[in-house]
């Protein structure tokens, strides 16, 4: 199982301009006091800019993986909360890029904000 199964993140658009994926909280995705792990952010926003930057790409012959993401948390999100991410390039590189991602729950509040740089790896 990977790790958009085992979360339930639903891929919504796919392009090199623009990732939308979708998420609806449960249980798995809180912490202790009932509120979605911060961890959850950092994750949607990775896997977010990780789709979209590898589809720059020819991924027969490369890879993009995360090298760095910082995370803004804005807004607790609880249990049941339908949450939308966005991510959106800055720069397209042939080594490098770098995304920026915006969470925003049901009724339109940014949740998280952050941004992603990746490096295209050449695979074998």
């Amino acid at each position: 199982m990977n790790a958009l199964d085992y979360l339930d993140i639903k891929i919504k658009d796919v392009s090199k301009e623009k990732v939308t994926l979708t998420m609806v909280i449960d249980e798995k995705h809180l912490q202790p006091f009932g509120l979605m792990h911060g961890g959850m952010n950092a994750i949607l926003i990775e896997t977010a800019t990780s789709i979209g930057a590898n589809e720059s790409i020819d991924t027969t012959k490369q890879v993009a993986v995360g090298l760095d993401i910082q995370v803004n948390h804005l807004k607790s999100a609880v249990k049941d909360d339908t949450l939308t991410i966005v991510a959106i390039p800055d720069h397209i590189g042939k080594t490098t890029q770098v995304w920026q991602a915006e969470i925003t729950n049901q009724t339109q509040q940014k949740i998280s904000v952050g941004r992603c740089t990746l490096m295209v790896k050449s695979i074998s």
